[in-house]
């Protein structure tokens, strides 16, 4: 059940799968139905109710479960959300996305001091050119907290200039390709 929906899916569907299927707004920027489950942003936290326990999931990466109840808006869940997107949007504050989503959460874009990347390490431009288009010409360098996406000069140099697959999949539009003059 979710928001009060009952809500029948495939046995491996997500929360989000089955948010999407009834109809259910679910914020993410890490998710892309075309690429394998990530979790990494974290903005489509739920409350996730199963044998009388209530926790807090990433609804991307989360199964779903028969009798499980799910709320996807709450003091506590749009809290959860208004810090997220302002740390986000310290990275990213001219995203459309994360303004967005500072409209309906009430995050204050300058809460947190603005960081050097415009990077909010989502994940999608690495996980495409890996799982879609099998070329591994980006990767991530170095773990949290000063991970970063970098593309790999030996590879990315011959694939690149005819794919630029991710550059579009960009939430930030921070991702864009060199121009040669």
């Amino acid at each position: 059940q979710i928001d009060g929906k009952d809500v029948t899916v495939e046995d491996d569907a997500t929360l989000l799968d089955a948010a999407r299927i009834a109809g259910v707004s679910i914020p993410t920027v890490c998710h892309h139905e075309d690429l394998k489950p990530f979790g990494g942003c974290r903005l489509c936290t739920v409350e996730a109710e199963a044998d009388g326990r209530t926790n807090l999931v990433a609804a991307c990466i989360y199964p779903v479960q028969t009798g499980l109840v799910v709320r996807t808006r709450s003091e506590q869940i749009d809290g959860v959300r208004k810090v997220l997107t302002e740390q986000l949007l310290a990275h990213a504050p001219e995203s459309p996305v994360l303004v967005e989503l500072a409209g309906e959460y009430g995050a204050d874009k300058d809460r947190f001091p603005r960081e050097a990347s415009f990077c909010i390490l989502c994940g999608l431009c690495e996980r495409v050119c890996r799982e879609i288009k099998q070329k591994n010409a980006v990767g991530s360098v170095d773990r949290r907290p000063d991970r970063q996406i970098s593309f790999i000069p030996q590879v990315a140099g011959p694939e690149c200039w005819d794919c630029m697959a991710c550059f579009p999949l960009c939430p930030t539009s921070a991702l864009r390709p060199a121009v040669v003059l």
